[in-house]
């Protein structure tokens, strides 16, 4: 377990014990009444939300910037019926549920995973493909940590499930790959949510696609954090 993962989980700690104390004292209530009527209040209140999942969907948030969440509200609102598959299990799988008609989610980590089954609706599919260790992975992961994994099978799990998405998130580990594995399976008006497309070694993928796709970067406020992150929402262009 790597240095950098036990002071997160540290940190995590401290926050759960800081609401705690708030909820006591009547600030948390009073953050979240204001939570209702101001992002930036909803954005505040997050922060107190940090690696904790049922806190978050408490909240209504997925793990992307604040815009890229509207503009993925707006797009799923006019689309009733949409289906959406999702590379990595979190947060927004519950708030995807909530907007669309079938979520399908794959999560590499089955401990992960055994938290959020319990948390999932009947209409959403979690599907639990694990990374394989090897010393040359074809499908790698550019993840500290994750140099001898392979995930090539949890890149393909997309495969698995008949039919084209109305939106797919990249949200997971192996994210390039996951982009090329995408392509095919988008509806013709669909949409990528492609989330910390801040982090540079994304961008050759993103160049990859940019003749097929046109891109929306949104800059900014993101759940839980105090620094500011990048989500990149890709489409078809209109014809």
């Amino acid at each position: 377990m790597s240095v950098v993962y036990l002071l997160l989980r540290g940190w995590a700690a401290i926050v759960r014990a800081s609401r705690r104390g708030l909820e006591v004292v009547g600030v948390l209530g009073a953050l979240e009444n204001w939570a209702r009527r101001s992002r930036i209040a909803l954005w505040l209140r997050s922060l107190l939300s940090l690696y904790d999942v049922r806190d978050f969907v408490k909240l209504d948030l997925p793990w992307w910037t604040l815009d890229s969440m509207s503009l993925v509200d707006q797009f799923l609102t006019q689309r009733p019926g949409a289906r959406v598959f999702e590379w990595g299990s979190g947060a927004s799988t519950m708030w995807l549920e909530k907007r669309a008609a079938q979520v399908t989610s794959v999560e590499y980590d089955p401990e992960w995973a055994d938290m959020m089954r319990p948390l999932v609706g009947p209409s959403t599919t979690l599907l639990v493909v694990p990374a394989t260790p090897t010393t040359s992975p074809t499908v790698p992961s550019q993840m500290w940590g994750h140099k001898h994994l392979d995930y090539r099978e949890y890149v393909a799990a997309i495969d698995t499930v008949d039919g084209e998405f109305d939106l797919i998130v990249i949200d997971g580990r192996a994210r390039s790959a996951c982009l090329a594995a995408a392509m095919d399976r988008l509806s013709p008006d669909g949409m990528i949510v492609f989330d910390n497309t801040n982090r540079r070694r994304y961008r050759p993928a993103l160049d990859a696609v940019s003749d097929t796709l046109r891109e929306t970067t949104t800059t900014g406020l993101t759940p839980s954090l105090p620094w500011s992150t990048e989500t990149t929402l890709l489409r078809k262009p209109s014809p």
